[in-house]
């Protein structure tokens, strides 16, 4: 589904991705690719039009994202990845965890490399359609619109006592639902160590990037992800 010479020109290097504006707090969001062409394709395949082979690339590309936001942590404490949750009923609609596969598929990558785990602590009460809104629509929309319910927490913590806990989404956007997992877990005592993301969407803004140069560069224009 996807042809050879879109698959070579797929970055592997991830780069951090700052939003404009950076949600207050936000730690580094990490993404492989810019949410364009070909990448942008292929994230709407998998999420809304059922073609769930995408996974493989979509989970490599993430994969990327969470090794660079790992680079120089302790190699013996386990990655643990934290999948951002879909809306109440989302999954049941699409017949498929979209985000959830995503992650799982990247975990079975970064393993090679280093220790790692899923664990899906956060559950989401719902909220708006994201599309639509602006940075500051986007930040009101999901706020305080997650929270780790006991029986994952107690799960995690048997089988992963301690571990670089990093958020992991599609795509980052303006950066508000990224704060809001943030936000949860670190009510809980998990404080992520980064966000890591397929792809980031390009934003034109004064001041310049916030990034380290690798990998995607300064965001501009509008996103679709709920990032």
């Amino acid at each position: 589904m996807l042809c050879p010479r879109c698959r070579a020109a797929l970055s592997s290097r991830a780069g951090v991705a700052w939003p404009t504006p950076v949600p207050t707090g936000l730690v580094a969001p990490w993404a492989t690719e810019t949410y364009d062409g070909a990448v942008r394709a292929l994230v709407v395949g998998h999420k809304d039009r059922g073609q769930w082979g995408h996974r493989r690339v979509l989970g490599e590309l993430l994969a990327v994202a969470v090794l660079g936001a790992t680079e120089g942590l302790d190699p013996e404490v386990p990655v643990l990845l934290v999948p951002v949750p879909s809306r109440p009923g989302a999954g049941r609609r699409r017949g498929y965890e979209a985000t959830a596969a995503l992650v799982r598929t990247a975990a079975s990558r970064v393993r090679r490399e280093r220790p790692a785990g899923v664990a899906a602590l956060l559950v989401s009460r719902g909220e708006a359609e994201q599309k639509a809104l602006d940075a500051a629509g986007r930040a009101a929309n999901v706020g305080h619109s997650m929270h780790c319910p006991s029986p994952a927490l107690a799960r995690a913590g048997r089988r992963w006592p301690q571990g670089h806990v990093v958020v992991c989404d599609d795509v980052v956007t303006t950066g508000s639902t990224a704060r809001e997992a943030q936000r949860a877990l670190e009510a809980v005592g998990l404080p992520p160590v980064a966000i890591a993301a397929v792809a980031a969407t390009r934003r034109r803004h004064a001041g310049g990037d916030r990034g380290d140069g690798r990998g995607v560069g300064p965001m501009v224009g509008p996103g679709a992800g709920r990032g």
